[in-house]
């Protein structure tokens, strides 16, 4: 693929959709190809470059998975035992889970308690103690194993595990285990470490198309585990992917990772089939299938800054984007890694058609649901469902409480997919293409919807 088609088409992509700034890497055939486009913010324009840093999210959670799977290559950690047996003091609402959840359980988001727990426990070493702590009120949403449900808070108690087991921050470990012998000179998680140089800064577009600078850049240092804070170049992200797709071994040489375990980390270890984070996941790494293809990817969301990023490890080939502007991030990042894999593999990653049923028939589906942070109350309107997401009082209380603005959010439509396992997929605007799935209880009544990855729960239904 010649440099100058992936330069055109996230020219084209980029001012179409209107994001101020972004990047995007592709490797392929041995060989790195980037391409920049746009400004770090509206406001203090400055052209993003290669040296330009992004908010990456939580594709952050890969730093932490693979730390963690060195200490088990060195024997420090076993996946499946129990938490408890690196962090006695763990209390959660339910004992029994607090009990026996496992370090797997952590990484492939099946521990079942509430995951978009977020709280500022400020920026000392101690932030991830305090955050544990004050995991004990966080209730149950599904009994542990039984479900899929992204979940950040269990990446936060795994960044703890790993402060427990070395006895070093968390940041002091991925440093040394990770970011200084692969390399990644440009990958960071303190804004002093970012402040002198050139980086991004979140913005967001409005449903009247106007497009605003968001004030907050950062996050509780707690949540570095989960992806929060961290930053990096397009070339540190190609790096990283390009770790990924090796056998564990650094640019040099340098053993890192056994072969072994690197692949362990790609398998499934939870099946999610229909989710919007996959059909399955390893060990942090989301997965899916296309064409036959397996398709190993993550991607984060921090306040106004998105990214993708997408591996394809029997062809050997990577993309990763990032963008800094919320909505329109997401629908750049989706039609790039979908243009990238068709123009460099051949595969065509195309969304199924929805069904068109009555409203009495999708009836059952409506109602009111909820997660930790935000209600969900689904209607039907001629043939689709309608979702309305609106954050809980709690949620705009914190948020105010930060300094972020409350984000609006448009009506969400999804249709109903063809086959069993009440499949859904949005329809329309930026999330177009995001699946997920209705959840059924022992008697056949919808319990629960799996919406962007997260599982709300049912706690009313229409009139």
């Amino acid at each position: 693929m010649d440099q100058a088609q992936l330069e055109k088409f996230v020219e084209e992509a980029a001012s179409r959709l209107e994001v101020p700034g972004v990047a995007v890497g592709v490797y392929a055939d041995g060989q790195e190809q980037y391409a920049f486009q746009g400004v770090t913010s509206i406001e203090n324009p400055l052209p993003v470059d290669a040296s330009t840093l992004f908010q990456f999210g939580s594709t952050g959670k890969t730093f932490t998975a693979t730390a963690m799977m060195r200490l088990v290559d060195q024997g420090r950690v076993d996946l499946n035992e129990k938490v408890r047996t690196y962090v006695p003091e763990l209390k959660l609402k339910d004992e029994s889970v607090a009990r026996e959840v496992t370090v797997l359980q952590l990484f492939n988001h099946t521990a079942g308690w509430q995951g978009d727990f977020f709280a500022d426990t400020g920026q000392g070493d101690d932030a991830l103690a305090k955050f544990v702590e004050k995991m004990a009120d966080l209730e149950q949403v599904a009994p542990l194993g039984s479900a899929v449900s992204y979940n950040n808070a269990s990446l936060c108690l795994a960044g703890r595990i790993i402060e427990k087991v070395t006895g070093q921050t968390f940041e002091q470990v991925i440093k040394e285990s990770l970011l200084d012998p692969l390399g990644l000179k440009d990958t960071f998680y303190f804004s002093w470490e970012i402040m002198s140089r050139r980086y991004t800064i979140g913005h967001e577009q409005r449903p009247d198309g106007k497009i605003k600078v968001l004030r907050k850049a950062y996050e509780s240092r707690s949540a570095h585990p989960a992806g929060g804070n961290v930053t990096a170049t397009a070339a540190d992200q190609i790096a990283w992917a390009r770790f990924h797709l090796g056998d564990g071994r650094a640019a040099d040489g340098t053993r890192v990772l056994s072969e072994e375990l690197l692949r362990q980390m790609q398998q499934p270890t939870a099946e999610s089939p229909g989710s919007a984070i996959g059909d399955a996941v390893g060990i942090s790494w989301l997965l899916r299938d296309v064409e036959g293809v397996r398709l190993v990817e993550h991607g984060g969301t921090t306040n106004g800054q998105l990214s993708e990023f997408q591996l394809v490890p029997e062809r050997d080939f990577a993309v990763i984007t990032m963008t800094n502007c919320t909505p329109s991030g997401r629908q750049f990042n989706d039609e790039v890694v979908k243009w990238a894999l068709e123009a460099y593999l051949g595969i065509v990653d195309k969304d199924p058609e929805p069904l068109s049923p009555t409203d009495e028939e999708l009836a059952p589906f409506t109602g009111s649901y909820e997660t930790i942070a935000v209600k969900v109350d689904i209607t039907a309107e001629d043939g689709r469902l309608i979702l309305n997401v609106e954050p809980k009082p709690e949620t705009i209380r914190q948020l105010r409480e930060e300094g972020e603005e409350v984000p609006e959010q448009p009506p969400i439509p999804i249709g109903l997919l063809p086959g069993e396992g009440d499949l859904h997929i949005v329809t329309d605007g930026p999330a177009k293409g995001m699946k997920g799935y209705f959840v059924r209880g022992k008697s056949g009544e919808i319990e629960g919807i799996h919406v962007g990855g997260r599982l709300a729960t049912k706690t009313g239904t229409k009139k």
